[in-house]
């Protein structure tokens, strides 16, 4: 959904709003450049969270009392909120703990049960280590093979390669919507317009994306479909999948227990329908009565507005990086997120974002789990400074000036 950005927002008002940017680390005001890796938390959510241990505390479904009532609202409210933020229908909205738990379900619940020997898996080089270990597992146990898709020199996927391994064999094509290490925006419906036409299914890891594009899952058309909450600035251990009905309907139970049922007997059990079916088990609810609360905050500011927030960021800090002496940036892909992964000509990574921590600057460094991906730039690792609509140009200035004083201490 493309809508066009409003610049009435007062962003020093939203930074505000995270308290633990207000913090100092070794003395020195903290710039929190690690939004990739979780993303930090409002005011909002936080008292969500609070308010439902204080206030509201008892578990979903399983009780007429107030409490229980209250419980079910909120954890259902946050399927129905981020059904309208991903534009898809609740009732295809299974809630889980994250990603790597969608993708799993989808590993084991879908592909399990189909795949043969001689069937493929496509992926592709930029992919997260939880959109390729599941794959390599049911690989491994139904004999199918994973092809790989490789990127170009700006670090964009080879449309070209990519369809070229779209072979009949191919059951499944998984790759990542932005990767958390380049900041590249694959054009996944263009993508997924071509794996439909040959039969493929599809899934989108949308980790990366959710946070920082305005989304419409249904006009994207893929099969499939994961979104993590803590990256939404939501809770930790909450997140969901989007699968289409029929496929739904067809998958059989990945965890079996409580809730996800309809009758159970020592002879056999029924199971409820999708996306129930798949939710077994007391949920995280405080954590998706906070993540409903994350969705209506960002939804406020306005996703269109935070893209284009964060690509200011993205500018002024690439112009600002080009002044550094010695400065690699890895991934160059026109209209990239907020996304810069670096190294500098003779410090190791990990020594780099040691010393900037130590000058308040909090960085990722290491492989972000992506081995194959640091395999093909022939480097151990990197650091990666990734942006959020929180941050400030003052922020990216005092991080150069801090990089350029750990640059020199290195040297």
């Amino acid at each position: 959904m493309t809508v066009a950005p409003s610049p009435a927002i007062d962003w020093a008002a939203v930074r505000a709003d995270f308290p633990v940017l207000t913090r100092e680390v070794h003395g020195k005001p903290l710039i929190y450049f690690d939004s990739a890796n979780t993303g930090q938390k409002p005011d909002a959510v936080i008292a969500t969270v609070d308010d439902f241990y204080r206030r509201h505390n008892a578990n979903v479904s399983r009780a007429v009392h107030t409490l229980g009532t209250e419980a079910t609202e909120a954890y259902e409210g946050a399927r129905t909120k981020l059904a309208r933020f991903l534009n898809v229908r609740g009732d295809e909205l299974v809630l889980c703990s994250g990603t790597t738990f969608a993708i799993n379900l989808v590993a084991y619940s879908w592909a399990l049960p189909r795949l043969q020997p001689g069937d493929a898996i496509v992926l592709t080089r930029m992919e997260h280590h939880a959109n390729i270990v599941p794959w390599q597992l049911v690989a491994q146990r139904t004999g199918a093979v994973i092809k790989v898709a490789e990127l170009d020199e700006l670090g964009r996927l080879d449309l070209d390669r990519l369809y070229a391994l779209l072979t009949p064999d191919v059951k499944l094509l998984a790759l990542t919507h932005v990767s958390n290490v380049l900041g590249t925006v694959n054009p996944v419906r263009e993508i997924c317009r071509e794996a439909r036409k040959r039969g493929i299914a599809t899934l989108i890891d949308g980790s990366q994306a959710a946070p920082h594009l305005a989304l419409d899952v249904a006009a994207i058309g893929c099969d499939f479909y994961a979104v993590t909450g803590h990256k939404m600035s939501g809770p930790t251990g909450t997140g969901a999948l989007w699968a289409r009905r029929e496929h739904l309907d067809a998958m059989p139970p990945f965890i079996g227990g409580g809730e996800m049922i309809k009758e159970v007997r020592f002879e056999g059990t029924v199971f409820a329908d999708g996306p129930r079916r798949f939710e077994a088990g007391t949920p995280n609810i405080a954590g998706f009565a906070g993540l409903g609360t994350a969705v209506d905050y960002l939804s406020a500011l306005g996703m269109a507005n935070i893209e284009a927030r964060e690509q200011a960021l993205l500018e002024r800090f690439n112009a600002a990086l080009g002044e550094v002496p010695g400065l690699r940036i890895f991934g160059a892909a026109p209209g990239k997120a907020a996304v810069v992964s670096f190294l500098i000509e003779g410090a190791h990574a990990h020594d780099l974002a040691t010393l900037l921590d130590l000058e308040g600057v909090a960085i990722r460094s290491g492989h972000h789990c992506a081995h194959p991906l640091m395999q093909h730039f022939g480097v151990p690792a990197t650091c990666r400074a990734s942006l959020a609509y929180y941050n400030t140009f003052e922020e990216i200035d005092a991080f150069v000036a801090a990089l350029n004083k750990v640059r020199k201490l290195l040297a």
